[in-house]
């Protein structure tokens, strides 16, 4: 067989892109830690400049810098022997605050925590077996939350607004359950646009919630926001004027038993907010970097949990609106619908 060495050639390009990319996803955590782009978002620096600020070591700055020039993370000036570095604004908008809609390290501490369990999924891929979520390292927790939370901040007005009369119960006091919760940041965020609600934030993993109520108790909250450790088919409570669940749905072994429970749980005008990665019905149409993130998470995350867990779904985390709806009707909502979407999130409302 001969090679194309043209095609070989773009072929190594792209590996060692991933490479690159691989590498660097752990240099961006460290100066999310330390707080280097933060620092460097408030005025250029040289090297040592940034070490004596951020109380790190010049040399250690220096190749972290560089790394970060090269990766187009950083903006590298160079006068005579000296060299300089800074962030443009593009590069500040997305590296230096976590209530930016497009803040990107926490996606990388989300990675780093998620790959710490390669040799779980590896023996999972080959036995069939599960992995469950709350069997992973803490820093999927953390990571998680930081990956979707900028999202949610930045979109959430949004969604509400594109439900059917929901923004308005919830500015008159409605009744929210937000299932799933993780470590809460939906559900505060709901508190915090919405005062008069009531929020109750579920979630099976005991570890989150614990963190969520701290969240809510920093977030000023907490007397509005209340959380359980419960899954998705007994979390407690009826007569919810709104049920939602973010990025979870997808994650259940038997996501149409959290469905029935869900629309036993509901008002009968209640509604159900369905939040899901973007995804299209047809693989074909999932090839592209949005799919590709998406895919790689899920065969770590997704389809280990739902394999971990009864009921026999697998729907992972590109499972499209198709499946979403047919879980919705098989669990007897009369209505379904897609209201919204972000490039990382489709928004379905669901009606009894």
């Amino acid at each position: 067989m001969a090679i194309d060495q043209g095609k070989l050639m773009e072929f190594l390009n792209r590996f060692v892109g991933d490479l690159g990319a691989t590498m660097a996803a752990g240099n961006v955590v460290v100066g999310h830690r330390l707080g280097l782009f933060r620092e460097l978002g408030e005025r250029p620096a040289t090297a040592a400049q940034l070490a004596e600020r951020t109380g790190t070591d010049p040399r250690y700055i220096a190749e972290w810098l560089r790394g970060q020039a090269a990766g187009g993370y950083v903006t590298r000036t160079v006068s005579g022997d000296e060299e300089t570095y800074s962030l443009s604004e593009e590069q500040a908008l997305c590296l230096t605050s976590p209530d930016n809609p497009v803040y990107a390290p926490g996606a990388f501490v989300f990675a780093l925590g998620t790959l710490k369990a390669e040799p779980r999924i590896t023996e999972a891929l080959r036995s069939g077996g599960g992995v469950g979520w709350h069997e992973h390292d803490p820093d999927v927790f953390v990571g998680c939350e930081q990956f979707f939370r900028p999202g949610y901040h930045a979109n959430l007005p949004t969604w509400i607004s594109s439900l059917d009369g929901v923004d308005q119960k919830l500015q008159q006091g409605a009744s929210v359950a937000d299932v799933g919760c993780g470590l809460g940041a939906s559900s505060v965020l709901m508190a915090q646009n919405y005062p008069g609600a009531q929020v109750t934030g579920s979630d099976y993993h005991g570890g989150s919630i614990e963190l969520a109520r701290k969240r809510a108790a920093e977030a000023g909250v907490a007397d509005r926001v209340g959380f359980e450790v419960a899954g998705a088919q007994t979390f407690t409570g009826t007569g919810y004027d709104l049920v939602t669940t973010f990025d979870c749905l997808h994650d259940m072994g038997d996501p149409l038993a959290a469905a029935r429970h869900i629309r036993q749980s509901l008002a009968p005008d209640g509604t159900w907010m369905i939040v899901e990665p973007f995804a299209q019905d047809d693989p074909s149409d999932n090839q592209n970097p949005v799919g590709r993130v998406y895919y790689n998470f899920s065969t770590f995350l997704c389809l280990p949990n739902a394999k971990s867990q009864s009921g026999g779904y697998a729907l992972g985390a590109q499972a499209g609106q198709a499946a979403i709806r047919r879980v919705v009707t098989d669990a007897g909502f009369t209505r379904f619908a897609r209201v919204a979407e972000t490039p990382f999130n489709l928004v379905y409302e669901a009606r009894p």
